[in-house]
């Protein structure tokens, strides 16, 4: 149960932190601060097996389309929420989404101010903020696989794949998890996790689902990198990846605001605690049930 402390946190919806949840039955917004977990509420039913953002946008894969939400002017636009802090009642709120053409998806992902997305025939296509049009961009393997987008970088059961000049050109490795492009590129993958140097280079050994690294993170370093291997959170610190964090069940998405946040495929919120001896901290995290299953992803816009 919230404290009267946290409820003040949140009596100002301005001073929170949005992230946007994909899940079987919809996008959830959830409202955190720091390390706490506050009010979250369906902004829009749909079955959502990826989600993205930057500071302007929050772009959905759906099982029929791909999905955009207009962030500038959004604070203005909104109305009373139906949702409550501590359940979901099935309703979705006045956020507003709109479709893009593109068809079923099953991942997206920002490549600077262009949404690209991936569909499960293995078409990846990108659409510019301005031109706001699909555009399919040619690769030689015409059978993707597509797991995972971000940047530039697409992940595949091939292999990672550039987007480079319209087109998809192969970057190497095989059977990728996901990919994180902040910073240094990072590659999950069946084997281990890799970065990107003169090659892909093994930084870790094992089995690896998730990468991801903080979007501040200046070109050739990492501000701040997580990675997922089984029920293992790895952490970067001092060029080396070491265990951060172990979970009751698999983490499947992680992202980054004034703290480090996750996402369990059973639903579970994550913020890693600031103050790890606080009671209800988890191995680290502080922890909500959202209410939902089948989770596929966090997305929490970037500051500019």
């Amino acid at each position: 149960m919230s404290t009267l402390e946290e409820k003040r946190v949140y009596s100002n919806r301005q001073d929170a932190t949005e992230a946007y949840v994909a899940s079987a039955i919809g996008v959830v917004r959830v409202a955190v601060a720091d390390d706490i977990v506050g009010e979250f509420s369906l902004v829009e039913r749909c079955v959502a097996r990826d989600v993205a953002a930057t500071a302007s946008t929050v772009a959905v894969a759906t099982d029929e389309d791909v999905i955009v939400r207009s962030l500038e002017g959004a604070s203005e636009r909104e109305e009373e929420e139906n949702g409550s802090e501590d359940e979901l009642d099935g309703k979705a709120d006045a956020e507003t989404f709109t479709r893009t053409d593109f068809g079923p998806a099953t991942a997206v992902g920002f490549d600077g101010d262009d949404l690209l997305a991936a569909g499960s025939d293995g078409r990846v296509g990108r659409r510019s903020e301005d031109e706001r049009e699909w555009e399919t961009l040619e690769s030689a393997d015409t059978d993707l696989e597509v797991r995972a987008i971000d940047g530039d970088l697409v992940g595949t059961a091939g292999g990672v794949f550039r987007v480079h000049d319209g087109e998809l050109e192969h970057a190497g490795l095989t059977d990728v998890r996901d990919v994180s492009a902040d910073g240094i590129p990072q590659a999950a993958t069946a084997d281990g996790l890799y970065t990107l140097g003169n090659g892909w280079l093994e930084a870790h050994g094992g089995e690896f689902d998730v990468v991801t690294a903080d979007p501040a993170s200046e070109p050739g370093t990492l501000r701040r990198a997580h990675a997922v291997s089984g029920l293992s959170v790895y952490e970067h610190a001092d060029g080396e990846w070491l265990e951060y964090a172990r979970t009751s069940v698999p983490v499947v998405d992680l992202a980054y605001g004034e703290t480090v946040y996750a996402v369990t495929g059973r639903g579970t919120f994550l913020a890693a605690s600031v103050d790890a001896g606080e009671s209800d901290a988890i191995e680290g995290w502080r922890s909500r049930t959202l209410g939902v299953t089948d989770v596929a992803g966090v997305a929490i816009p970037s500051l500019e």
